[in-house]
């Protein structure tokens, strides 16, 4: 039996329950996974509240993990190769993370790097995939400036290390407390709030090529609008009520094509981080008993690093 959070219907933190359900064994291509730390993303509990089809519930939540295995399918490897059980592993683009143990498809699992520990390894891939992609998305090119909205966030910090990794200058936005993360991993701070378009030109001096918005505000929006004049080249993952009417991108994991980016490029970022070139902070681990609070302090928008759930 597996501890497992489920939510029963769609809504905020009261709707997930803390049930124990069989884990099933795997089959072929699949394998299980005993899982020592479950990352934590705003997708997670927006998924269940945005609403959707009542046929989906309950709805088993959680994205990445990271554990080792206990059972392999017949004649099935893992994404990066082999597979025994007591390897230690990784997985995304899964579901059910928020459990003490789970059975997945083996192409959605890899060989965990030494020089991560599980809450690190359970908390790379959501943000770290994101960000690649925003980068892709925008054709961001070495010698070009970008600015990155809400750059001390999750998906901002990957953003700034795979950009400084490509020789991309980044102007990154973020409130006053945070300027010393951004410049961290590799960004120029500005602080967001009255003027800030002008902040960035300043800081620029010269065209900004391209504006990626990892938080959502109209602020951010406006001054990306602003900035970048070809607006293939702005990219949001969190405003998309104005992405019809203003002409921007807009990317989520769900889309077709976002999903087999991410699935693609999933390997390169595990290799990044097991050489120290992407670095995943962690702020704060949880009891998985303590999702709920663990959804609580996350939706306050600045734990100041990733969050992790261990069984």
């Amino acid at each position: 039996m597996a501890h497992t959070w489920i939510a029963r219907d769609f809504g905020g933190p009261d709707v997930f329950d803390f049930v124990e359900e069989e884990v099933r064994p795997p089959g072929p291509g699949e394998v299980t996974i005993e899982i020592l730390a479950a990352g934590m993303n705003p997708a997670d509990y927006k998924h269940v509240a945005m609403g959707g089809d009542p046929a989906d519930l309950p709805i088993h939540v959680g994205y990445e993990v990271a554990g080792f295995l206990t059972a392999v399918g017949p004649e099935t490897e893992i994404a990066s190769g082999g597979g025994a059980v007591g390897d230690e592993v990784l997985a995304f683009r899964i579901r059910g993370g928020y459990s003490d143990a789970v059975t997945v498809p083996a192409k959605d699992v890899f060989a965990k790097p030494e020089s991560l520990d599980f809450p690190q390894a359970a908390n790379l891939l959501l943000a770290g995939t994101t960000a690649a992609e925003m980068l892709e998305v925008t054709g961001a090119q070495p010698g070009e400036t970008i600015v990155v909205h809400g750059a001390s966030g999750a998906v901002g910090v990957s953003v700034l290390q795979q950009a400084r990794l490509r020789g991309i200058r980044t102007i990154g936005t973020a409130g006053e407390h945070n300027a010393g993360v951004v410049t961290l991993f590799g960004g120029e701070h500005v602080v967001y709030g009255d003027g800030l378009e002008e902040r960035v030109r300043e800081l620029a001096a010269g065209p900004v090529a391209a504006a990626l918005d990892c938080v959502g505000t109209d602020e951010a929006i406006d001054v990306s609008l602003a900035l970048v004049a070809d607006r293939s080249r702005i990219v949001s993952i969190a405003n998309f009520e104005r992405a019809e009417s203003d002409g921007y991108r807009v990317i989520m994991g769900r889309f077709p094509a976002s999903a087999v980016f991410r699935d693609r490029i999933r390997a390169h970022l595990i290799e990044l981080a097991g050489r120290g070139d992407l670095v995943v902070p962690v702020a704060r681990t949880f009891p998985l008993a303590e999702a709920r609070e663990a959804m609580a302090f996350l939706a306050d928008q600045h734990p100041g690093g990733k969050i992790a759930l261990l069984p």
